[in-house]
């Protein structure tokens, strides 16, 4: 669950701190007062669109920083496995910084990119606003939502129809490739023969461009290392200098000898700089040979250069190293291999494809029933979720067609829901129905009904009171308290119908501190709650009877609540 939400110098909001509860939580507050700012930056902070012009006037930067608890097991390794750090009592804490020009998101003080605070948004969170009841409107959502109420029966049936979709996307690939006249076929058969004789000539050595690029850079700088090597060796004595580093160390050393007999640290001192004198002597013997090796001949000069050339001029037609191009050897004989005999490899292609294509056909048929059965029954439970939120005469039907000919890794279905409303119509599909109100209901319909299959314990709802009012407005806020029971609910509403219902009450408000206007936020005590839903009722002017009303509104929901949850 959410545990709490910290938001500084973002809009109107200098600093506030909201802490949830379990339950519904209601926010609620007059028009402008910035509830929309409070949804706003729960999204900022699992990586919405960080505009700096949210940054609060005269600040240098806004923070949004999320609190979970994460309760389930599943879901804890599911963030470990991403490498994402949760505490030993199973929070975690998501921060996003917004500053001119750029954003930094961390979770558990380790930064993360955008797309890693997606991933762990979904494992913790859904927020349902307007878009997402307009998403109900396209007949994609609409099988995405049925294949995650079958997904248990789904999930093996998908991995295998993806790995044989896969090849049969292959073997169609190739068979297309291989559909060639009998002219085009000698011409490529010509040019591959060509090819891999130029490749096999070259009988290439996997690094030995390395080793030659080498050797090459040693040949064109040999004059100048050959400099800089006579001088150190004119240095050190392993030159015909007379006056070196060898000779003036043998001198210390027999100096030192005349006299270490009188000092038992002279000897010390004498045997380290015998050894100085004779990693010395190693060196120079070293460095003699080094520069006899310098010594090579223009015959040899012109070979590496010559095996340079033709190896670069390989790399640039086959690839950009020597494993590449042997790789792409490997690839030419196969291909024509194939070329040599292309009706019997067609043949063995299509017996193939055929094969592939029935056991695609064959999974897909598979996940069809699957849905078809499923379909009957969350249409069902959908018509009754429906019932709940005041659709008097709803019929409800989840169409699952078949289309063999637009076969897909999700299968060949077409699913579509459909929807009457009103007595005595024909079911149509849903986007010719709903209306913006009925949209808002059937998504809070689904998530009741899907909600023992969801294992995200977090939900925020946005715009769920859109186009509705009166008894519908009941009729949603019961659903909502159903759906609190097992779940954390976020729900922002501007009814009193729907705020009755709250476990834990918000007020939003805006007002003015130093002279600059700031939005609050704080929770409500029982009393203020109720004072808060007479003035949705009434306005701004609280009436005896609006505060009446409100209590008794408040009582009802409890009395709901109480019965749902028993």
């Amino acid at each position: 669950m959410l545990y709490s939400l910290h938001v500084k110098n973002l809009a109107l909001i200098k600093e506030q701190e909201i802490e949830f509860t379990d339950g519904l939580n209601i926010l609620t507050g007059e028009t402008g007062a910035g509830k929309s700012v409070i949804i706003g930056s729960v999204n900022l902070a699992l990586g919405g669109k960080a505009d700096p012009s949210l940054i609060r006037t005269g600040e240098d930067y806004a923070l949004v920083e999320l609190t979970f608890g994460v309760e389930s097991e599943s879901k804890r390794k599911l963030l470990e496995d991403m490498d994402i750090p949760v505490e030993d009592d199973g929070t975690v804490v998501i921060q996003r910084k917004i500053m001119p020009g750029r954003s930094t998101s961390k979770v558990g003080g380790e930064s993360v990119s955008a797309r890693q605070l997606r991933d762990i948004s979904n494992i913790l969170i859904n927020i349902h606003g307007q878009n997402d009841h307009q998403e109900l409107l396209h007949k994609k959502k609409h099988m995405e939502i049925l294949d995650e109420y079958c997904a248990d029966e789904l999930g093996s049936i998908f991995e295998r129809l993806d790995e044989k979709y896969d090849r049969m996307r292959q073997l169609e690939k190739e068979l297309s490739e291989s559909d060639i006249d009998e002219r085009d076929r000698l011409r490529e058969q010509e040019l591959l023969q060509f090819e891999v004789d130029e490749i096999r000539d070259a009988n290439l050595v996997p690094g030995e461009d390395e080793t030659l690029e080498g050797a090459y850079r040693k040949m064109v700088n040999s004059r100048r290392i050959s400099e800089a090597a006579g001088i150190v060796a004119a240095i050190t004595g392993a030159g015909d200098s007379e006056e070196n580093a060898s000779d003036m160390i043998g001198r210390a050393v027999r100096e030192l000898s005349s006299v270490s007999s009188y000092d038992k640290e002279i000897e010390d001192l004498l045997q380290q700089l015998g050894d100085v004198d004779s990693l010395l002597t190693d060196f120079n013997h070293t460095l003699s040979g080094y520069i006899s090796d310098l010594e090579f001949d223009e015959e040899e000069f012109r070979n590496v250069e010559d095996r340079l050339n033709l190896i670069n001029h390989l790399k640039d037609k086959y690839g950009q190293s020597i494993l590449l191009i042997i790789k792409a050897l490997d690839e030419k004989i196969k291909r024509l291999d194939t070329l040599s005999d292309l009706d019997a490899y067609r043949k063995r292609t299509e017996k193939e494809l055929e094969e592939v294509r029935k056991e695609v056909l064959r999974l897909c048929g598979d996940i069809s029933d699957v849905r078809r059965k499923g379909a009957e029954a969350l249409a069902a439970k959908l018509r009754a979720a429906l019932e709940d939120l005041n659709f008097l005469d709803v019929k409800f039907k989840i169409d699952v067609t078949r289309d063999e000919g637009r076969i897909t890794s999700r299968g060949f279905d077409d699913v579509e829901f459909m929807i009457s409303t009103n007595p005595g119509e024909a079911l149509r599909p849903l986007d010719q129905i709903a209306s913006g109100g009925e949209l808002s209901r059937i998504m809070l319909a689904l998530k009741t009904v899907l909600a023992d299959r969801d294992d995200i314990s977090t939900l925020i709802f946005d715009e769920i009171d859109a186009g509705i009012s009166g008894r519908t407005a009941f009729m949603v806020s019961t659903k909502l308290g159903e759906l609190a029971a097992d779940h954390q609910i976020i729900c922002i509403t501007h009814l009193p119908q729907i705020a009755s219902m709250a476990d834990t009450h918000f007020m939003i408000e805006k007002g003015v501190s130093d002279g600059r206007t700031v939005t609050a936020i704080h929770p409500l005590t029982k009393e203020q709650s109720i004072g808060e839903l007479a003035r949705l009722l009434a306005g701004n002017e609280i009436t005896e009877s609006a505060l009446e009303n409100a209590r008794q509104m408040k009582k009802t929901a409890f009395e709901k609540k109480h019965g749902s949850q028993r």
